[in-house]
């Protein structure tokens, strides 16, 4: 499956054979089921989300997200420039976000960034591509090449929540560093995507389960 997109029913598999790999990973199998899937649209939209997602959590990135869509109409890099930094900040973002926001809407308009073309490149070419987009770093390009072009082998491991869970599951006395993290994921080649993905999982029912206790 390596170079091949992740669908629902590959995933099934994939979950399946690192569960009979690692014991971690067979017990969210066994408690939860196969992850989700989680595939994005591809475009302009998602990449404005991944980017509001950074470093705050998913219900606060997708009220600013609805409150961006809202105001922007179409939904669209040209639209976005014409209103620009102040009509964009007076909707509550950020000041850096608002400059990451222009700048993509900016190299997609000028054709810098083909989002079309990124589904023909290895991993590792279209991770650079979308990383040369200020704004878009390592752990934007990975959710992006997970999620949207649905890569099977790829690993976002500075992922707070991804991190929160493998220290949970290996009862780890600190948190592993982002090296260590990769190193870990290894075992999990070339599905690593799946791997993520359980861990996301677990990591969601965990809280889930906070919040109701």
């Amino acid at each position: 499956m390596t170079g091949a997109v992740l669908t629902e029913v590959n995933l099934v598999a994939a979950a399946k054979q690192l569960a009979r790999r690692d014991q971690h990973l067979r017990l969210i199998l066994n408690k939860f089921g196969p992850p989700p899937l989680w595939a994005r649209r591809p475009g302009f939209s998602t990449l404005v989300k991944i980017i509001l997602e950074q470093q705050v959590s998913l219900s606060s990135a997708a009220s600013m997200f609805a409150r961006l869509k809202k105001n922007v109409v179409p939904f669209q890099p040209v639209r976005m420039i014409e209103l620009g930094e102040v009509h964009l900040k007076s909707l509550g973002l950020t000041r850096q976000k608002t400059a990451y926001c222009l700048h993509l809407a900016k190299s997609l308009t000028d054709k810098r960034l083909q989002l079309s073309q990124l589904s023909r490149m290895s991993d590792t070419d279209a991770k650079a591509a979308l990383m040369e987009i200020k704004g878009l770093g390592s752990w934007s390009a990975d959710v992006y090449l997970l999620m949207v072009l649905r890569r099977p082998d790829i690993f976002p491991a500075t992922d707070l929540a991804l991190v929160t869970s493998v220290t949970n599951l290996k009862q780890l006395t600190s948190r592993p560093s982002t090296n260590q993290f990769l190193e870990m994921a290894e075992a999990w080649r070339p599905y690593r995507s799946v791997a993520a993905r359980m861990l996301w999982q677990y990591y969601l029912a965990r809280r889930d389960d906070a919040l109701k206790g």
